[in-house]
């Protein structure tokens, strides 16, 4: 194709930007409009369902995954206690889940600037949810599009009845089952288990969270919809910071398909000029989940579910042209035939990614199993007995990481100190738990040679060992 019709074509397609003042599935008095995307179908819509099985197994398994007992993925805000892949972070590992988070957002980032949206079409949970759950279900009881639409329309009969109070039962139930596994991940499945086989006033907060959820996931699947992809969710707008014009992501090809023009009987209807591939016949927007036209360009909306590149590709084999015409491509590769992945930014991006996985795994490598902290209790400063020994007292926490019970005894390398433990002197840690007590440190004072001195004491346990180091309080030389 020549630069004049390679220049033409794109200011055809970018001449007016009023589309990007609105959203599709909003009017202009602010009123939302009813998105019913026609069912797709095609190749790629059958990569994503296997995708989506997939994924949908393993969000439903996982949480009944254990490893030395320890559970696979757990987000236990209430308890501060986060378990990724049966490693245990604790509030002391605190720095290790933050950089493990940074490094994912990176990742996320990179495979944006790469990809484009791809993890909202193919990855996303709501998106999974909606298009191949709650959507599919929609299918099967009401219809395609057109059937819904007629249906939601037609005044209310005994079919329109039954088959929206169905509808809405089965809603509303899969959202319970989602809302037990989401909370599976924050609090374990036994306790969510608990909860609902045993009395409500045993477990009156756990309920109340489960019927919460329950609601909100009935919600934003019965009712919200896209609406959180283009309202409410951050990614659709941070796409726009982060993509470039080599990031690959769904594109139409406006140098093949415009000018547009309809077709009739396999003729041309409008013979005043040479036409595009496109015959302009909509059902791009149609089967849109976001009600957007991606012949306009890229826009926030749009989630990258190639629902529009499969029923053009349909489109285009019934009128015997070339698929493709809207494809995963980049805005230079349809522009200038140039596909680029290692760009600046890509680069940039990478040596970060490279950075922070070195910098886990150093961290994750040096992550004590059992973990011990030895502070001097506040607002206290020394106490002296009649035969002149200086006591100082002392907190102590230790945190066993490990899914054995650990037995840790404390010593000092002091040579005249002596440790007296309040309570029980056995320090057994049970797995994955934390201890805390206090315990005094005795030195003669005639042993004391500074007001301050520096005390090195020693924790062992069955997994490791660790030098801690304090400060010994005494009186005024």
């Amino acid at each position: 194709m020549t630069t004049e019709k390679r220049e033409t074509t794109e200011d055809f397609i970018y001449a007016t930007e009023e589309f990007r003042d609105t959203i599709a599935t909003v009017t202009k008095e602010g009123k939302r409009i009813w998105i019913y995307p026609k069912k797709p179908s095609g190749n790629f819509f059958n990569y994503r369902k296997l995708v989506s099985y997939i994924l949908l197994l393993l969000l439903f398994g996982m949480p009944f995954i254990k490893v030395n007992g320890q559970p696979f993925i757990m987000f236990n805000v209430l308890e501060r206690k986060f378990v990724l892949f049966s490693i245990v972070f604790h509030p002391q590992d605190f720095h290790l889940f933050l950089f493990s988070m940074l490094t994912l957002l990176v990742f996320i980032i990179l495979f944006t600037v790469v990809f484009g949206r791809i993890f909202c079409g193919w990855i996303c949970p709501q998106t999974i949810f909606m298009e191949m759950v709650y959507r599919r279900i929609e299918y099967f009881i009401e219809g395609d599009w057109n059937a819904q639409k007629k249906l939601n329309e037609a005044p209310w009969t005994t079919e329109k009845l039954l088959k929206k109070t169905i509808k809405q039962f089965l809603f509303f139930a899969i959202a319970v089952f989602i809302s037990n596994i989401f909370l599976s991940y924050i609090i374990g499945y036994e306790e969510v288990w608990r909860i609902a086989t045993e009395p409500i006033s045993m477990h009156l907060g756990g309920f109340i969270a489960m019927i919460v959820f329950s609601f909100l996931f009935y919600g934003v699947f019965a009712f919200m919809r896209e609406q959180v992809c283009t309202t409410i969710c951050p990614y659709g707008r941070l796409q726009g910071v982060i993509l470039d014009p080599n990031s690959i992501v769904i594109s139409y090809d406006w140098l093949r398909g415009e000018p547009r023009g309809k077709i009739k009987k396999g003729v041309e209807a409008d013979n005043s000029g040479p036409k595009g591939d496109c015959v302009d016949c909509g059902l791009c927007i149609k089967v849109c989940p976001t009600g957007i036209d991606i012949r306009n360009g890229t826009q926030l909306e749009c989630v990258n579910c190639t629902a529009c590149i499969d029923v053009c590709d349909e489109v285009m084999v019934k009128t015997k042209r070339p698929t493709g015409l809207i494809r995963y491509d980049s805005h230079n590769g349809i522009a200038k035939g140039e596909r680029k992945i290692f760009t600046p930014r890509t680069i940039a991006y990478s040596v970060v990614l490279v950075g922070l996985l070195v910098l886990n795994v150093i961290l994750l490598s040096n992550r004590a199993d059992v973990e011990a902290l030895i502070l001097h209790t506040p607002g206290t400063l020394f106490q002296k007995a009649e035969d002149g020994t200086i006591s100082n007292l002392y907190n102590y926490t230790l945190v066993n990481k490990t899914s054995e019970v650990q037995h840790i005894t404390i010593t000092t390398e002091h040579p005249n100190a002596t440790l007296q433990f309040i309570g029980k002197e056995d320090l057994t840690v049970p797995k994955d738990s934390t201890v805390h007590g206090s315990m005094f440190i005795k030195i003669p004072g005639k042993d004391l040679t500074d007001r301050k001195t520096e005390i090195k004491l020693l924790v062992k346990s069955n997994a490791s060992e660790e030098v801690v180091e304090t400060n010994f309080l005494g009186p005024f030389k």
